[in-house]
């Protein structure tokens, strides 16, 4: 699910009864991993544990929870011919029905903001809403005591300085414990333009786990509702948010004026610590930009960073949704490579 903490954020403040279905534990062969997450409300499903009929149950359960004012249960799946899927591994779910607005859930969202990894600590059984968020350097919450937060903040370092994997563990007291490990998403996007295809790149990458800075000169350029995903920026002066961009981000450059795509190329192509840049337009728009930027001393060697035109090869319908899908495939498909190099150097240095 791309954004769970915002959703269920959003659903505390409007006081929506909701509950949360987690992915617990898993062996063998499973639609999806620990720490997947969905969320039921009486009239949406927000996200998915892998669909099917296993999906199917756990919303027939979580309903119930809603309806019932049940409490917060751990249930075991079987993927086999009972639930009419043949993947053959083993799911525990976690669902926890949420009535109010939480203290953990701010706490979660501000040390995303700050780019934190934090561990979320949960109970599996019980009414209680006690949980505790632990980083590196800080603990929030309680278990309910000293010396259950004591032992459970040392769990959670251990995992997030360890194999960073989500887990379940025992509590010396026999209190079992989720501990999840929630990363700040390293897909950073910066796309500039706010027209057709900005907004088809938007609709394609909402459901992602990623972050938006999307910018325009023009506020009625934006559609009415901003995905979750996005973060909406108008102003006068968008060159300055290539100079705010993290290192690693992903541009994208598709405004309504080729003088602006020009001038925003160049202060991308000047940053040369970028994961990505993407250009919209065709390759004689890409030699009229090169001329002009070498003619003002840009080294033509920073040209080869630059994709133009934009979006994976093989596809080539002009709709701004099938640009969309091209453009998101590209840049999945680069942030799978980076992280499979960065794994293999890593693993080569240990």
């Amino acid at each position: 699910m791309s954004d769970w903490i915002a959703t269920l954020a959003t659903l505390g403040r409007s006081g929506t009864p909701a509950v949360l279905v987690t992915v617990v534990s898993a062996k063998g062969s499973v639609p999806r991993g620990p720490g997947t997450r969905m969320i039921v409300t009486a009239d949406a499903i927000h996200g998915t544990i892998g669909g099917g009929h296993l999906e199917y149950k756990a919303i027939g359960i979580a309903s119930d929870l809603i309806d019932d004012g049940g409490t917060r249960a751990l249930h075991r799946f079987p993927l086999g011919a009972s639930l009419g899927q043949c993947c053959g591994g083993l799911l525990q779910l976690l669902f926890e029905p949420l009535r109010d607005g939480a203290s953990w859930i701010d706490a979660l969202q501000a040390l995303r903001a700050q780019g934190a990894t934090v561990a979320l600590v949960t109970p599996v059984h019980g009414d209680a809403q006690e949980r505790m968020v632990v980083t590196t350097t800080s603990a929030i919450g309680t278990l309910g005591s000293v010396s259950r937060d004591d032992e459970a903040r040392a769990v959670a370092r251990e995992a997030l300085t360890d194999d960073g994997k989500a887990r379940l563990a025992t509590l010396s007291d026999g209190l079992e414990c989720f501990f999840d490990i929630v990363r700040p998403t390293d897909l950073s996007i910066v796309l500039f333009g706010a027209g057709h295809v900005g907004r088809a790149i938007v609709r394609a990458l909402a459901g992602v786990p990623c972050r938006i800075v999307w910018v325009d000169t023009r506020e009625d350029a934006f559609p009415p509702e901003i995905p979750q995903v996005a973060t909406q920026i108008v102003t006068d002066a968008p060159e300055i948010e290539v100079a705010r961009a993290l290192p690693g981000a992903y541009f994208l450059v598709m405004t309504h004026s080729h003088p602006l795509d020009e001038s925003l190329a160049e202060r991308i192509l000047e940053r040369d610590d970028f994961a990505y840049f993407g250009l919209i337009g065709s390759r004689a728009k890409r030699v009229r930009f090169e001329k002009r930027m070498e003619a003002r001393g840009m080294p033509p060697s920073r040209f080869a960073r630059m994709t133009c035109p934009i979006g994976i090869a093989g596809i080539n319908g002009k709709e701004p949704e099938v640009i969309a899908i091209a453009v998101a495939a590209q840049i999945l498909q680069l942030r799978d490579k980076q992280q499979a190099a960065a794994t293999q150097s890593n693993t080569q240095c240990a």
